[in-house]
């Protein structure tokens, strides 16, 4: 027997609900993994070449790397929308080609403010051979915004989001990391930075919170479903 039109809607409202709640609790598990996983190398803090960024394999795995070389002569990248202390900036990155060849690396040199005219701010090239050391890490969710790389008067580049493909394009590299590294907070270089690895980004427990919003209007609609028919049954029994 088919359902009534008004349980047909139900069953629909409550599928849609009932998989966007299991949506986010699958992002509560990834995220929670990805914190543990970062917990562990940092705790061990076990140095990798830093010719591993540019492992295809481990392009969505954490490690602590150290190496030398030298910051190429390519514009700073700009991440644009990236928060601080509730006050608006960016994410400064620049190339770095690591000694002996390899893949050139994109290297987090931290967050800055931007003021209220959006006057970007200017990443001067560090000079001379480095040795630097840090967190490797995917780069920030590129989310459903996609725009190309927009030069700024000082010849930075400012996105919305890091996509290898546009940004090896823009600077005109043969070849990128898949992943970037986040410098050891502790050297001196850079800017105002952290290893926190969810910047701009929900933490797990409000995955879980909206997960719990979900299956709740799940459950209000099959409640309410429930009563309606029960009302109709209801007044269909007392019209006879």
């Amino acid at each position: 027997m088919p359902l009534p039109i008004g349980w047909t809607l139900a069953v629909l409202a409550m599928s849609l609900f009932g998989s966007l709640g299991a949506w986010q609790l699958g992002r509560a598990d990834q995220k929670h993994a990805m914190l543990a996983e970062t917990a562990r190398v940092l705790a061990e803090r076990q140095p990798q070449p830093l010719a591993i960024a540019a492992d295809e394999a481990r392009a969505d795995r954490y490690d602590w790397t150290e190496g030398e070389g030298r910051f190429a002569p390519r514009p700073a990248i700009l991440l644009d929308n990236q928060t601080r202390d509730r006050q608006a900036g960016v994410r400064a990155y620049r190339v770095f080609q690591p000694a002996g060849g390899g893949a050139p690396v994109l290297v987090e040199l931290g967050w800055l403010p931007i003021p209220g005219d959006r006057r970007m701010p200017e990443i001067p090239l560090p000079p001379n051979e480095l040795h630097v050391a840090g967190l490797l890490v995917p780069p920030p969710s590129e989310g459903i915004a996609h725009a190309a790389p927009s030069a700024q008067p000082d010849g930075s580049l400012l996105v919305i989001a890091l996509q290898r493909d546009a940004l090896k394009e823009a600077l005109g590299l043969p070849a990128l990391a898949p992943r970037v590294l986040k410098l050891d907070p502790d050297r001196p270089l850079g800017y105002a930075r952290d290893l926190d690895i969810l910047p701009n980004t929900l933490p797990p427990e409000r995955h879980i919170g909206y997960a719990v919003q979900w299956f709740g209007l799940a459950a209000a609609v099959f409640i309410t479903a429930l009563v309606l028919t029960w009302r109709s049954r209801r007044a269909a029994r007392q019209g006879h």
